[in-house]
């Protein structure tokens, strides 16, 4: 039968007789592992998110006409901002051209003043060839407009406006110079989310005739979309493209959905490691509350140092002792630490991603066994020294103290 380890259970004694210190001292390390696995785990799940809805459409190429300043952000390009702010249908056929067998259709948009319900706001209204809008989107419910005063809108319209299918909406002012054109809403589309091409869940889409009749803006579109077959073709596209429009001048620039993707994830995890940051001054923190009471420990059991080096206990097993102590205060704040982060975490990635599809994805929760580790390693670091110091007091002199 193995004997049990008499300096490990020195170490609990030590800890039960100093339970009040203990525990302020292990109250550290627990907000310093919920801090650091809360934060962890809502990047994973704001990451996760952002991922899944720009996945959706990471196979689609967004060609809007140059506007000058140097072909910044995700665009291809740069020229003159002398360009016109639209593309015209020769545009739109070298674009289709140079796409191949990719799915190419083109977009109008606009902000306009409207009035739905009670309310009263603005939203964008989109339109595009019929063929496309049936093609492109996806309802819930009702039916795709067949004449000019008819729209689909999307599921937060409906919902930010409180109406329904066959509800009414007025689109313009009647001071404007367009008036106002009164609409028939006769569906609702599927919730697209986060999207660079089309953000149709708070807008209005239309017919292409609807649309060039009030703006009278016939063959100036705001953009084209092209939906590449294979995701692998995308780079390849896009240099077709580049090449067909932009060989002599700036045209277009072109927005590739997984550079977006790419930019806002490197952008989450600058964020993330900035406030991980913040979060790890609390084990600071906990690390001198740790060292402090270590410290006293060793003050206060000098004479009893002094009788276990007489008895002929090794300076390795005082070592141990104290480290022991240290150990059990991080080992047990940190298992504290994360049953409250995975409380705490769930309630807060709740609500501020307002889902919890991916809280238990490994990306999310590795957050818990990483913060545990983390503050149990402070823990014995900030034991190191003190135990040290008592491991190498002077026996006899030990003995003489009060």
């Amino acid at each position: 039968m193995k004997k049990p380890d008499i300096i490990l259970q020195l170490s609990v004694r030590s800890v039960r007789l100093n339970l009040l210190r203990s525990v302020l001292a292990a109250l550290g390390i627990v907000i310093g592992v919920v801090a650091i696995a809360s934060i962890g785990m809502i990047s994973a799940n704001m990451t996760l998110s952002v991922t899944e809805e720009l996945s959706a459409t990471a196979n689609v190429l967004v060609v809007k006409p140059d506007s000058g300043g140097g072909g910044g952000g995700f665009g291809m390009g740069g020229g003159s901002s002398d360009e016109d702010d639209f593309l015209d249908p020769d545009q739109y056929n070298d674009i289709r051209k140079a796409a191949g067998s990719s799915y190419v259709y083109f977009l109008y948009s606009e902000s306009d003043s409207i009035e739905a319900g009670s309310e009263n706001g603005r939203s964008t209204i989109y339109a595009m060839d019929d063929e496309a809008m049936k093609d492109v989107l996806t309802l819930t419910e009702g039916s795709f407009p067949s004449t000019t005063s008819q729209v689909v809108v999307g599921p937060d319209f409906i919902e930010r406006y409180d109406i329904e299918v066959g509800s009414k909406v007025t689109i313009g002012d009647e001071d404007d110079e367009e008036g106002e054109s009164t609409v028939r809403v006769t569906g609702i589309l599927e919730e697209r989310g986060m999207s660079m091409d089309l953000s149709s869940d708070n807008a209005i889409i239309a017919t292409e005739k609807f649309f060039t009749g009030r703006y009278d803006n016939e063959d100036e579109y705001t953009q084209v979309n092209v939906i590449v077959d294979d995701i692998n073709d995308i780079d390849a596209v896009t240099e077709s493209i580049d090449e067909s429009l932009n060989r002599k001048d700036d045209e277009v620039q072109i927005q590739d959905s997984s550079r977006m993707l790419e930019s806002i994830s490197s952008t989450l995890g600058t964020l993330t490691s900035f406030a991980i940051g913040i979060a790890g001054i609390s084990l600071l923190v906990a690390a001198v509350s740790i060292f402090n009471v270590m410290m006293m420990s060793v003050t206060e059991r000098i004479r009893e140092i002094g009788i276990l080096r007489s008895i002929g206990t090794q300076k390795d097993e005082i070592l141990r002792m104290f480290v022991y102590e240290a150990a059990i205060i991080g080992v047990v704040g940190a298992g504290i630490g994360a049953i409250l982060s995975l409380l705490i975490g769930y309630v807060v990635v709740f609500g501020m991603v307002g889902t919890t599809e991916y809280f238990f994805a490994w990306d999310s929760i590795m957050n818990v066994p990483e913060g545990m580790i983390i503050g149990a390693v402070i823990c014995v670091i900030s034991g190191v020294y003190p135990a040290w110091r008592a491991s190498n007091l002077d026996p006899i002199e030990a003995l003489r103290a009060e």
